[in-house]
């Protein structure tokens, strides 16, 4: 069963930076400082971007002294790549069954 609450994740995977900022989280967590050093994107927008990214699950925040650091919720990504294999899934039986169509007709 797909979840219904893909979407949102989609969406938020969607922005390339976004993308850039999960790709970075998963070698290592950072601070949105750290991001914005390493990304053609200003600070702010590092945080609004952590935001979504961290509202759809896919990120998750905590606090080390006084730098706020953001890493990979890898239980939630994983839940996305499951449901992206029951897509894929679904796909491939379908395309088997028009290609069994298609065969039956020749």
């Amino acid at each position: 069963m797909v979840n219904t609450a893909l979407p949102p994740v989609f969406a938020a995977l969607g922005d390339d930076t976004r993308w850039s900022i999960l790709v970075r989280l998963g070698r290592e967590p950072a601070s949105a400082s750290e991001l914005a050093r390493e990304l053609p994107v200003s600070r702010q927008a590092i945080v609004k971007h952590l935001e979504i990214l961290r509202t759809v699950g896919l990120v998750r925040t905590r606090r080390s002294g006084r730098a706020v650091v953001h890493e990979v919720d890898g239980v939630r990504l994983d839940e996305v790549g499951q449901d992206l294999r029951g897509i894929a899934a679904a796909w491939d039986r379908r395309l088997e069954g028009i290609r069994s169509i298609a065969e039956g007709q020749d």
